[in-house]
């Protein structure tokens, strides 16, 4: 990677810092907002039982046990074509639910409430950041960074895999606010730290090409 390069995307992550910063400190400050509340009522004016299904099974990989069992399966399937670098770091996403455990539990935002929104589905622990959103971009995204690396991998196979991978993240936001689980502003922190958490785990993956022994055919650096 070039200086120049280098440099912006060190400057996207100091600002991704502080706006996740300082979005935390509005939540801290402004538990529940008016833009929240008109950005939940505007997506939930469109409410029919199928579009429930379908935003429920949108955020069905990010819930428990199928987010572990989503991660343990991806990891086994690289292992099993021999790809033991890309499975030990894809077992490092799971991290990301400690994460925002962790912030949670300092911010102790409460979730939205029945008396202001439509609740499609009961969740628990607090609302910011949505760990929803988090565990997407670094789950998904770190997917698509592997597509672009394994050329082992049949050319159809990464296609669909990263097709599939931006479908989650671009949607996993609308279905966490329309099933009632985050404000707009949870989602948003999800993804201001997830972006920066992602490129953490991307960079310690990348820094190092894969030898014969972690890579059937070594990734592209």
């Amino acid at each position: 990677m070039n200086k120049r390069r280098h440099n912006i995307i060190l400057l996207v992550l100091i600002i991704l810092g502080i706006g996740f910063i300082a979005l935390t400190a509005l939540v801290a400050l402004l538990p529940t907002s008016g833009l929240d509340i008109e950005f939940s009522h505007y997506i939930q004016s469109r409410q029919n039982p199928v579009l429930d299904k379908i935003m429920y099974l949108i955020s069905t990989p990010g819930y428990t046990p199928e987010a572990p069992i989503m991660i343990v399966a991806t990891s086994l399937l690289f292992l099993l074509f021999k790809y033991k670098k890309a499975a030990g770091y894809t077992l490092l996403t799971a991290l990301s639910g400690l994460l925002s455990t962790i912030v949670k539990a300092l911010v102790n935002r409460p979730r939205p409430s029945k008396d202001i929104v439509r609740i499609v589905f009961e969740t628990s622990q607090k609302s910011f950041p949505s760990g929803h959103m988090m565990f997407y971009v670094i789950f998904f995204g770190f997917m698509i960074v592997l597509m672009f690396q394994l050329e082992g991998v049949a050319k159809w196979v990464r296609t669909v895999v990263i097709v599939i991978s931006l479908f989650f993240i671009f949607t996993i936001p609308v279905s966490r606010i329309y099933l009632g689980a985050h404000w707009f502003t949870d989602v948003l922190g999800g993804f201001l730290l997830g972006l920066p958490s992602l490129y953490v785990l991307a960079w310690l993956y990348l820094r190092k090409k894969a030898d014969d022994t972690e890579a059937p055919k070594p990734e592209v650096v």
